[in-house]
């Protein structure tokens, strides 16, 4: 089976050919600024120059869209719906173009995929969009009925991780619990039971752990004093959340190879910001354990953050006690969208029907 994965980012294409498991080709189109501008704030005007490069790139590598056997996509901002591989139908396809959540330029995976597909005379996939939501009710309690609790998540490489984790246990996915981390930019910890990840902070804004560029959980009285405060408008409190939150505002960089670079020459006060992300991140781990009541068949961890030993040593230190600690450095996002496309296309699992509530 041969699938095209295509992954757009605000200023990037990913795109990757599997011959089933295996990445046979991959290519990262990086778009210009100057590319870019002629587009304006509606994600979709960009479709046609997204989808030609990708046409071009393939017909150099020696992989023509005619040669496709499934064309999968990133998931956008949709509604809120379970895991799984979904077939792009015109449902799907009207709220990415919509942009019915957001605009986002993972919205552009879904078509993209679609009209490459047709052109195969094969399906169309998305595979675990950020919006997965698998939350049971009782997590989606607040504390105030004003606001509800949100599954916003890095739900593709989650679930991407903790399926390669229950083959390393010898199990399926749908037969294990864990805690799994991702350590990016922004920072989810979520509680997969027998499948379904039924407690997961919101790693968009405003839960868990504070993070590279994310403030997390902030202590809600003094943060609605500062809010009131008439020093910031609501962009500003905004950015201070996403954007200009957590260890960029304490240490004034995102850059989280600087940061090792500095606590290893010995600077304490990096180290005790460093030291206070894991800090959280091992609090918000042993909360989801307790979803799962303590059976815990591994915690997970993954995201480029877990390349750095000495802060997942940090970690393990606290978390150890819960389960064994399974690290997977980086990101499978390729590899999660082909193998979602593959388990359909190869009839281990049924295409999901896009019919959000």
């Amino acid at each position: 089976m041969r699938i095209l994965a295509v992954n757009p980012g605000s200023t990037s294409t990913k795109i990757s050919v599997f011959e089933n498991e295996g990445e046979v080709w991959t290519l990262k189109l990086s778009h210009s600024p100057e590319e870019l501008a002629p587009y304006g704030s509606n994600i979709f005007e960009q479709y046609s120059f997204r989808r030609d490069v990708i046409v071009s790139a393939l017909k150099n590598a020696g992989y023509p869209v005619e040669s496709l056997d499934g064309v999968v996509g990133r998931g956008g901002l949709v509604k809120p719906i379970p895991g799984g591989t979904y077939l792009v139908d015109e449902n799907l396809l009207k709220d990415l173009k919509t942009g019915i959540l957001g605009q986002h330029a993972s919205n552009l995976g879904g078509p993209i995929a679609a009209e490459l597909a047709k052109t195969a005379g094969c399906r169309a996939f998305i595979v675990d969009p950020v919006v997965v939501d698998e939350m049971e009710p009782i997590a989606k309690y607040s504390g105030h009925p004003d606001i509800s609790r949100r599954s916003i998540f890095h739900a593709l490489n989650q679930k991407a991780v903790a399926r390669k984790a229950a083959g390393e246990l010898g199990k399926e996915y749908e037969n294990c619990n864990f805690v799994v981390i991702h350590l990016g930019g922004g920072i989810s910890v979520g509680a997969h039971r027998k499948g379904q990840v039924v407690d997961v902070n919101n790693a968009l804004d405003g839960e868990g752990p504070f993070t590279p560029e994310r403030s997390g959980g902030l202590p809600v009285g003094d943060f609605a004093r500062l809010c009131f405060s008439g020093k910031y408008t609501l962009a500003d409190v905004k950015k201070k959340i996403k954007g200009k939150g957590g260890i960029v505002a304490y240490l004034g960089t995102n850059d989280m190879l600087k940061v090792e670079d500095e606590v290893e020459k010995g600077n304490e006060h990096w180290l005790e910001v460093y030291r206070a992300m894991a800090y959280q991140i091992g609090k918000e781990t042993g909360a989801m354990a307790v979803v799962l009541k303590g059976n815990v068949d591994a915690v997970v961890i993954s995201g480029g953050i877990a390349y750095d030993k000495k802060f997942i040593g940090w970690l393990k230190e606290m978390i150890e006690f819960i389960a064994p600690v399974i690290v997977y450095p980086g990101e499978m996002e390729m590899e999660a969208l082909a193998l979602g496309a593959l388990r359909v296309l190869t009839e281990k699992e049924e295409p999901k029907v896009y019919n959000p509530e």
